[in-house]
């Protein structure tokens, strides 16, 4: 081996261990295995508060006549129901975290099971039923997240950038009116503007009839076309609040000395707002935006339910009502690991916004 080639390779290797070493790396690996100890406790209180619930799944079934006590003891050892708590917990924990070997090409990997569980409902595993909505959900949800980004920063930045002037004062009603709505209160009304000019809005499912006879395209506008309500159901209440919080963050910077030292020295107006204003005022919206995409899952319930989406909100809220108690272990999990990945991405994006903040100093 020459010199050179030596000197490249310890150079490479220089730079994977600066990497794995760095601030972001470590910060991100103490994060995770925290995350762990947090998931750990958050499934054995959900576990326990679940089963102090009067009743179970098999009582609704007990009062069908046509089902024989036999058949009702017989589902009762298959779902594991006539065991203790704890054993019944340690079980579904088990079967979540069971070693499982998969090959990726010719490396094998060790990695747990991920086996939820059987639905009582449908008879189903828990991780292929959520798999076919969680989709679904997400598609409504971001794409409302993404709408009210889009628009409620430009409006916040617009009012505060002319405050007390008439366009501040339009778009502080539009905001008040807005937060007044409900989420349930706004799809009403849209199920009502649907109805009275139908069929310009569709409204139930995601898809047309005749969906399936479409063009690739043909199909994306129809799915686009069927989210216009829900998406607006969604966004309205989010869309309202946010432009306040950008509005009230920027005026706070804009009355900071250096934004003052900055127009005195003679830079450009825009540039003092979109440069140095905007960049400091838009630090605790990125924590907003961690504690949103936590909510994806579960804040497309209220849209759903109305317009008949098919996504884990009804799917869940059936489970509730059923008492399927592993549909709905895994749909807290779902939403604890959100929470703990959406905290870690605003985190990490608080930092590459602004490089002074050190990680190990947010909580």
């Amino acid at each position: 081996m020459t010199l050179s080639e030596r000197g490249g390779l310890d150079s490479f290797g220089q730079r994977v261990i600066s990497s794995v070493t760095s601030e972001t790396a470590v910060y991100v690996v103490k994060r995770l295995l925290q995350a762990l100890l947090t998931l750990l406790l958050a499934s054995a209180l959900s576990f326990a508060i679940i089963q102090l619930a009067p009743g179970d799944y098999l009582d609704t079934l007990r009062q069908n006549p046509k089902i024989s006590p036999e058949r009702i003891q017989e589902l009762q050892q298959q779902f594991g129901l006539d065991k203790p708590m704890l054993e019944q917990y340690g079980r579904w924990l088990w079967q979540i975290l069971k070693p499982h070997v998969v090959k990726v090409g010719p490396i094998p990997l060790i990695l747990p099971q991920g086996n939820f569980g059987t639905s009582f409902v449908y008879q189903r595993s828990v991780a292929a039923l959520l798999w076919e909505r969680v989709g679904n959900t997400l598609l409504l949800a971001i794409s409302s997240l993404v709408i009210t980004w889009a628009i409620a920063i430009p409006l916040g930045i617009v009012s505060a950038v002319n405050q007390n002037r008439t366009a501040d004062r339009v778009l502080q009603v539009i905001s008040y009116v807005g937060q007044g709505f409900p989420s349930f209160i706004t799809a009403l009304l849209l199920l009502i503007l649907a109805q009275n000019t139908s069929p310009l809005f569709p409204v139930g499912d995601m898809t047309s009839i005749n969906h399936d006879d479409l063009s690739p395209i043909g199909k994306i506008l129809d799915v686009g076309w069927h989210m216009i309500l829900p998406t607006l159901a969604l966004s309205v209440t989010s869309f309202a609040g946010l432009q306040r919080i950008m509005r009230g963050e920027l005026l706070d910077v804009l009355r900071q000395d250096y934004i003052q030292t900055a127009r005195a020295k003679g830079l450009p107006e825009n540039k003092v707002i979109y440069v140095h204003a905007l960049r400091n005022a838009i630090n605790p919206l990125i924590t907003l935006l961690g504690f949103e995409f936590a909510g994806l899952l579960s804040g497309a319930f209220i849209a759903e339910f109305f317009f008949n989406w098919p996504g884990l909100g009804r799917l869940i809220l059936q489970a509730v009502i059923a008492q399927d108690l592993y549909v709905v272990m895994a749909s807290l999990m779902m939403g604890a690991v959100m929470l703990i990945i959406g905290n870690l991405l605003a985190d990490l994006l608080l930092k590459a916004v602004d490089p002074r903040i050190r990680l190990e100093n947010l909580k």
